[in-house]
């Protein structure tokens, strides 16, 4: 595993563009690549193209372009680029279009000050209606995407824990981060409590879904986790900064241990101990995490200090963790049920290995206890 005691290494993002919105990758022309990259900040120009879909997201679709390119003085033009669009019907697209809002402004206003692996973003573009956008991105190829089917290392576990604080650290305690931001959704009670309503439909509907397929003591774990969460807000309203809100192995691009993080879509302010549960508890089996989860959060919690987080003890940043456990179920119960996008074997697989998972770090941590008692 690299090391990483000194400042992570970012993509070069001196210029971002915005090049025309198109909703079909056959719309994505040479002179349309072109275009986009000279506005980036990358002097070339594409002669040849040719693409591929890649990934399976549920809220957009991406492209794999391959180029012939020829660069100008100085410039160093992309044998390959990754396009995202908006992608669904209509109406799927008018209930996830805050998300496309989000991640367009997460790579125009936020990106460029975070020390966290991302890729480099030449073109971030929304139409007015904000039910179609445009990202031109660095490609990653060939790092993989990680699968929670399968889990990962703990060294990749580490990687990705640091690399995480490199998010949080330059936004932390920034309360007032979304002045003016009108996109960046915040920890406010309201939005919190209609959050626990919408999960608690939503967990009675996973819990009747998957059936005998959920043990008896996941499915109460669940339960019980759902009705305290109308209770969370003053749990996690204190320390804040942007987190992920999405950050799982999926979303993680691999180069060995080293990860790239991508969707950017579930973006906002809120307690950093969330995106670290959230990982932790649906990444590694129960056996795994049990064994490294104190290593794993004081990784974490080195990083910050290194970053400039100083008035943080390391006790308080696991209760955090603790704190933030619930944003597995949230997540894990909305992503399922209300996002647009069939049903699948693998996606169920996915499901309920992350279901599984929270749940046993749910009940390890005492996190319902904590979450019972005043804050």
């Amino acid at each position: 595993m690299r090391d990483h005691d000194g400042p992570l290494p970012l993509p070069d993002q001196v210029v971002l563009g915005e090049a025309p919105v198109v909703d079909d990758p056959a719309d994505v022309t040479p002179a349309w690549l072109t275009e986009a990259l000279r506005a980036g900040g990358t002097d070339v120009v594409v002669s040849e193209l040719r693409y591929e879909r890649i990934g399976t997201g549920l809220l957009g679709a991406s492209y794999r372009f391959h180029l012939v390119a020829h660069a100008g003085p100085g410039a160093v033009a992309p044998a390959s680029v990754v396009v995202k669009m908006a992608a669904g019907s209509e109406q799927a697209r008018e209930v996830v279009k805050l998300g496309y809002q989000t991640e367009i402004g997460f790579y125009r206003t936020f990106a460029a000050q975070t020390r966290i692996r991302r890729p480099r973003c030449w073109s971030a573009g929304i139409s007015a209606d904000l039910r179609d956008f445009t990202l031109v991105l660095e490609d990653a190829h060939p790092a993989l995407p990680g699968r929670q089917t399968d889990g990962c290392t703990a060294g990749q576990a580490a990687a990705a824990v640091r690399n995480l604080a490199g998010l949080h650290a330059p936004f932390w305690n920034r309360h007032d981060l979304a002045d003016g931001v009108d996109w960046l959704r915040g920890p406010d009670d309201a939005r919190l409590e209609f959050l626990a309503q919408v999960h608690a439909q939503g967990t009675s509907a996973f819990v009747e879904r998957f059936g005998a397929a959920l043990s008896p003591e996941d499915a109460d774990t669940l339960r019980r986790a759902s009705d305290l969460l109308a209770g969370w807000a003053p749990h996690v309203r204190d320390r804040v900064s942007l987190i992920h809100g999405d950050y799982r192995l999926d979303n993680l691009l691999f180069a060995g241990d080293d990860p790239t993080v991508v969707d950017w879509q579930s973006l906002e302010l809120g307690l950093p101990g969330r995106d670290l549960a959230y990982f932790l508890a649906t990444a590694l089996p129960p056996a795994a995490r049990r064994a490294h989860e104190r290593s794993l959060v004081a990784a974490y919690h080195r990083r910050l200090t290194e970053l400039g987080v100083d008035d943080y003890p390391l006790e308080l940043c696991f209760h955090d963790y603790r704190v933030g456990v619930p944003q597995a179920p949230l997540l894990i119960v909305l992503g399922c049920v209300y996002a647009p996008g069939g049903q699948s074997a693998d996606s169920d697989a996915m499901f309920l290995s992350m279901a599984a998972n929270a749940c046993a770090a749910i009940r390890d941590l005492g996190t319902l206890d904590l979450l019972s008692a005043t804050p």
